[in-house]
């Protein structure tokens, strides 16, 4: 990130990140201790590593990632990483094809060591081990919810129905009471999921099995929007590389971690800070041994959001959507 977006996270985690002399020796600045952070978050390095870049000890540079996550998860994260202008959304999600539309949802897998006596529970079906970080994003790829922590073995559907996220969606307190007629039903704000989704009133997902031409129009406009999720997922770690190589942190602070992450992804979103091609190659060598499992599609339906998709399909063959 440029100087000016460093200095400006600087000044917002500092009241969590000043601390004082010792007799002993000085404090680290807030500045050094963030620095220190990001560099071992956004590269493979070793603690002993990053430690020699900065001159301190790999132990300093452990402390140094955990106080600036939690600083992060405390003082930033409701603040970056939120809903914001719903209108502003739903237009956006509108220009790419999809009608009132808040976001695409996904799930993705971030390896970690094994944890003792518990490394069965988080193996995944790609056979390593894995958390599972849940994220809405909305259609500049920014995350609007997230949810980390559950097991590499857990379905996306459980994780989706025992997460806040889905409690505020069927309680239909996420977005505003805003409905447009599709065919002959009204139809909510909803989000776009791929198979592995149950299809809501209020959650579209792609049709499955053989497809006519409309079924496959619709399948290509949910599609072209729900990208934006897989995209946001490919820039997080490409730009926070650590996530990519087996976290070496307790259980409790592995979450706190990726948190922080999801929130400074948002923070170089939100600035346009410099994205490099070239990282992706670098990303990929290190991702070479943890491909992400495949989802298992869910075909349960509510009647209402059959109906729904019935709708958007006959609405995006007559060009009567907004697009």
């Amino acid at each position: 990130m440029r100087k000016a977006t460093f200095m400006e996270l600087c000044d917002l985690l500092s009241p969590a990140l000043r601390c004082k002399n010792t007799k002993m020796r000085a404090a680290l600045t807030v500045e050094k201790r963030v620095a220190i952070a990001l560099w071992k978050l956004t590269t493979p390095d070793s603690y002993r590593s990053v430690g020699n870049q900065f001159g301190v000890g790999k132990s300093t540079v452990g402390a140094a990632v955990i106080q600036v996550a939690n600083a992060i998860k405390d003082l930033l994260i409701s603040r970056v990483v939120t809903l914001g202008n719903v209108q502003v959304i739903v237009d956006g999600f509108a220009a790419m094809g999809f009608p009132n539309c808040g976001g695409a949802i996904d799930g993705t897998h971030i390896p970690i060591l094994a944890l003792e006596h518990q490394a069965a529970e988080y193996i995944n079906s790609k056979g390593y081990v894995s958390i599972v970080l849940q994220a809405l994003v909305d259609h500049k790829g920014r995350f609007t919810n997230i949810s980390v922590g559950w097991l590499g073995k857990v379905h996306d559907t459980c994780i989706f129905r025992n997460s806040g996220l889905f409690q505020k969606l069927q309680e239909g307190t996420l977005f505003p009471d805003q409905k447009i007629t599709v065919g002959d039903v009204e139809m909510p704000i909803v989000i776009l999921g791929d198979s592995a989704y149950p299809l809501m009133p209020w959650l579209m997902k792609p049709y499955t099995g053989t497809l006519d031409s409309s079924q496959e129009l619709f399948n290509y406009r949910l599609s072209k929007c729900r990208m934006v999720v897989e995209c946001a997922f490919g820039r997080l770690k490409v730009r926070w590389r650590s996530l990519l190589t087996r976290l070496d942190l307790s259980k409790t602070n592995i979450p706190t971690v990726i948190t922080a992450c999801c929130a400074l992804h948002n923070i170089c979103e939100s600035k346009g800070e410099m994205f490099m091609l070239g990282w992706e190659v670098e990303a990929n060598h290190l991702a070479a041994g943890c491909t992400l499992p495949e989802t298992r599609a869910v075909r349960r339906a509510q009647e209402g959001a059959v109906r729904i998709r019935e709708g958007l399909k006959t609405s995006f063959m007559t060009g009567q959507a907004t697009v």
